[in-house]
């Protein structure tokens, strides 16, 4: 597809609604998204990593307890960037165009505008909206929402990191690349090269350059971390192997009993029990499959297999304080140069943690030719587990080394809930979301409950920022946005809309209030009250069939007005879900 540049034709409507609070004017805006990170990772979500940055900021800003995301990657960016369902975006799966490849789809892939891989037409991102309010923008790190849309046809004035492929080798610098091309970058000696660090060397070098005259700005980090492959500097994953010597079974316990204890959840939460092994195919073969189809009891596991599994959350636990270190650092810069007051800092993560594919983890193969720009697209599902034994652990996650960490180690990430990325279940679509702002929200340490999504942080920007979403950009017409300001629910008020929707790989789910009916691919619909059984352990689907009924007939509505039907290839066909 060819890139959808901004220019100068723009019809604007949908004017921002005035602010419900005294505002100060223009603040700075900063996205910080986390790659693969689960919803109980961080300490101020009731893990043990250690994260003292993020920390402070949920102290000294807000915390939200029922935010979501769009259970994977690419369709999480399109909607964060655009307000919209991934879908209207034309990202409904991944990056690879299935609208036009797949037979039936029409000789512009016009049949199934859901899955065309890449920002379409009808979309507008953050970036072009907050430029016509006199904003500064830039962007860093992953950008994987169209290897053919670069992020300076997006309204983004400066960009460093990979726009093709779901991640980077940490250790190696040549899949980077600097946009618009000549620009300023760093330069790094042998050895000294990490991602974490290196996006974050050039988001304060961008933020410098957008500060000098004092024009408002939007600074997009998408951290690369903590997504498979697993690397850290080994300063970031020191202590971890011990601590987590003792299992996901007691690791999730300890995460529940935290987050009753400081607020996040209900004292009368439950903790799911292991979930399912997504993949039994790929376990059966690794040997990692149960009786039951379930994550293995951590003390059924050999010792050998313990250390080894121990060390590659050890390493995942070092890439997310990491990229929390690195979030110091930008913390820092704007105190000292005395933006940080009026910067309002938005944290969330893409999806849940990620499981692919089963409980004992897999390895990637090296990328043996590095193309700026360009990071790893490999496939999952098939690259054999390595057993790391002696002097392999002290190894692992070290420059050659590319593990990730497997579905048991993903199920403690997204402590208390079911399932993981991919799935619509709260595992896979619960995100932590951190807002902080000292100019704007007084309120200090608090959480709020009101639901959110991602869809939510277009509105959210246009509302701050005082800017004016487009209906028309070169006679294109643009979709009006899907979500709502959160600027209200920062002040303790309530949102109100109808429902908010998902689908993903055929999984799919919708929440209207309280209630949430959710499936996995071609299963069944199961019926959840979020109010008293958020961990969605209770199906009520057998003893409210109306409401199953209505809100599965709303679901179909939605799914087809947002091109979700018809799918290229799926057995959901427009107007009946599979039920």
């Amino acid at each position: 597809m060819r890139p959808f540049v901004l220019s100068l034709s723009i019809t604007l409507v949908l004017a921002a609604p005035a602010p419900t609070h005294a505002n100060p004017p223009n603040p700075n805006v900063l996205i910080i998204l986390a790659d693969d990170v689960g919803f109980s990772d961080l300490g101020c979500y009731g893990g043990e990593i250690r994260t003292p940055n993020l920390d402070t900021l949920a102290a000294e800003g807000l915390r939200f307890t029922q935010f979501y995301n769009c259970a994977r990657c690419c369709p999480a960016r399109a909607s964060l960037l655009t307000g919209l369902y991934p879908h209207q975006a034309g990202l409904g799966l991944m990056t690879s165009d299935r609208g036009a490849s797949f037979p039936g789809a029409g000789d512009q892939g016009e049949a199934f505008p859901g899955y065309r891989g890449s920002l379409n037409s009808s979309c507008v991102t953050i970036a072009q909206v907050l430029k016509t309010a006199g904003y500064h923008t830039a962007a860093v790190g992953k950008w994987h929402v169209g290897d053919s849309v670069p992020p300076t046809t997006r309204g983004f004035d400066d960009f460093y990191g990979f726009i093709r492929g779901y991640a980077v080798d940490s250790w190696e610098p040549r899949m980077m690349v600097r946009l618009p091309a000549g620009r300023p970058q760093r330069n790094y000696a042998p050895g000294e090269f990490f991602a974490t660090d290196a996006i974050t060397d050039h988001a304060l070098d961008f933020i410098a350059g957008m500060h000098k005259d004092g024009a408002p700005w939007l600074l997009y980090v998408a951290y690369q971390a903590a997504h498979f492959p697993l690397q850290s500097r080994p300063e970031d994953m020191t202590g971890y192997a011990g601590l987590y010597a003792q299992g996901w079974d007691k690791i999730r316990d300890q995460r529940l009993a935290r987050q009753k204890n400081i607020g996040l959840l209900p004292q009368d939460a439950s903790l799911t029990p292991r979930s399912q092994i997504p993949k039994p195919v790929i376990s059966k073969r690794m040997g990692s499959l149960t009786a039951d189809g379930k994550n293995p009891a951590w003390d059924s596991l050999p010792a050998e297999r313990r250390a080894d599994l121990a060390q590659r959350m050890a390493v995942y636990a070092g890439m997310v304080t990491g990229m929390d270190r690195n979030i110091g650092r930008l913390i820092a810069e704007l105190r000292t140069s005395g933006q940080l007051d009026n910067t309002l800092l938005l944290f969330l993560s893409d999806n849940g943690a990620c499981a692919e594919w089963e409980p004992f983890g897999f390895e990637l193969q090296p990328t043996t030719d590095p193309q700026p720009g360009t990071g790893i697209n490999q496939g999952t599902q098939a690259l054999p587990n390595q057993l790391y034994q002696g002097g392999e652990l002290q190894h692992m996650g070290g420059p050659g080394s590319r593990p990730s960490y497997g579905s048991g180690w993903a199920n403690a990430s997204n402590t208390p809930w079911r399932m993981y990325k991919h799935y619509d279940h709260e595992g896979g679509i619960s995100t932590p979301f951190i807002v902080h702002w000292p100019a704007g929200i007084p309120a200090k340490g608090e959480f709020r409950t009101q639901v959110g999504h991602l869809i939510d942080l277009m509105a959210t920007c246009v509302d701050v920022a005082g800017a004016t979403y487009p209906a028309e950009i070169d006679g294109a017409k643009i979709l009006p946005p899907e979500g709502l300001s959160l600027v209200p629910a920062f002040a303790g008020h309530p949102l109100e809309r109808a429902f908010l929707a998902w689908e993903h790989e055929g999984n799919r789910a919708i929440r209207e209030g309280p209630w949430k009916l959710v499936s996995l691919a071609g299963a069944p619909w199961e019926l959840y009250n979020m109010d008293t059984d958020r961990a969605e352990l209770h199906d009520l689907a057998a003893r409210e069939p109306r409401r199953v009924q209505e809100m599965s007939a709303r679901w179909d509505a939605w799914a087809i007005r947002t091109h979700v039907l018809p799918r290229p290839g799926d057995t959901l066909k427009a107007g009946r879900s599979v039920d």
